[in-house]
């Protein structure tokens, strides 16, 4: 498969990358990475990543505006984005050919190719092991590309903490780091938080509740968040918190937005993207995310969270 999607790379003169809508490091990481890498090898070639930006993650890159009319004849590769409901920017399906490049389970099979792989830590791991794969046949790294990667492979592995980090993503991470690019400014800026989000912090680590089961439960209503300044995003941030604690098994975020709550689940071992899939949403078996539209269905995640738990 990675030598299809070469090929169609090197076919095409305009490749368009897209992530998902609430990008986190990984979505920017691995988008990122991959068109610094394809701008670094066909200079020639017009390479863009777009999609809405997230001001949190400013620090990682800034994305491409451009026109309905450059889509066409163009390549539509989609990274990290396990459901196309999720692709952020809906003209994703205006290319000529779409390429879905991700590490979440393949329950939505879209797109022409198809590069799925649940093993790896990261959609970033995925493109570095691309670019491997292709440096005999053209392809270029760079600093600003390692840059990236590592950026992604750190976050979504939680610093190597999470189950997902495997030898290989030591070795891959290992072999970036000998790029340019400062680690210190980098993790600096992947996880310094302002003091509002710190006072946050500090609410929620004080407000949790902690059930039977080893069930964790934090509700940030919209009234929370503006007394904290919070939007929902900055919010979302602060859900590994709870990893800490001990006899914690799993815990969920319900975290409200204007037009839905957003559900973030999160586990040490229990699987939990079963529980997601109830509820509009999916994920990696240890991090999930679904939506409920309703506080009265908060007691239904709440069920079904504790059923896998026990």
């Amino acid at each position: 498969m990675k030598e299809k999607i070469l090929e169609k790379i090197k076919q095409y003169e305009t490749i368009i990358i897209h992530r998902h809508v609430r990008p986190d490091p990984d979505a920017y990481g691995s988008q990122g990475g991959l068109a610094a890498i394809l701008k670094e090898s066909f200079p020639e070639k017009n390479i863009y990543a777009v999609g809405q930006e997230e001001p949190t993650l400013h620090y990682m890159r800034r994305l491409d505006t451009i026109e309905d009319e450059v889509y066409k004849g163009a390549l539509v590769i989609v990274c990290d984005t396990a459901n196309a409901e999720r692709i952020c920017d809906k003209r994703y399906s205006l290319g000529d050919m779409l390429i879905k490049i991700d590490h979440h389970p393949n329950e939505d099979p879209y797109g022409d190719l198809l590069w799925v792989d649940t093993d790896a830590s990261s959609c970033s791991e995925m493109i570095y092991e691309f670019y491997l794969f292709g440096k005999e046949h053209g392809l270029k790294m760079n600093d600003e590309a390692a840059r990236l990667l590592f950026a992604g492979i750190v976050g979504d592995t939680g610093r190597f903490l999470f189950p997902s980090t495997t030898e290989k993503t030591f070795s891959y991470a290992g072999e970036l780091i000998h790029y340019n690019f400062s680690r210190p400014e980098l993790f600096n800026k992947m996880y310094e938080l302002p003091p509002n989000i710190i006072k946050l912090k500090g609410y929620i680590l004080q407000n949790f509740e902690l059930q039977e089961n080893g069930v964790g439960c934090v509700t940030l209503t919209k009234e929370l968040l503006e007394e904290y300044n919070a939007r929902p995003a900055e919010a979302s941030l602060l859900v590994g918190i709870l990893s800490d604690v001990k006899g914690i098994k799993a815990w969920v975020f319900f975290i409200e937005e204007d037009d839905q709550i957003r559900v973030r689940l999160r586990s040490k071992g229990p699987v939990i993207n079963t529980v997601a899939r109830k509820f509009n949403g999916g994920g990696h078996p240890l991090a999930s995310g679904a939506s409920i539209y309703s506080w009265d269905d908060v007691k239904d995640v709440l069920r079904e969270l504790h059923a896998v738990c026990k």
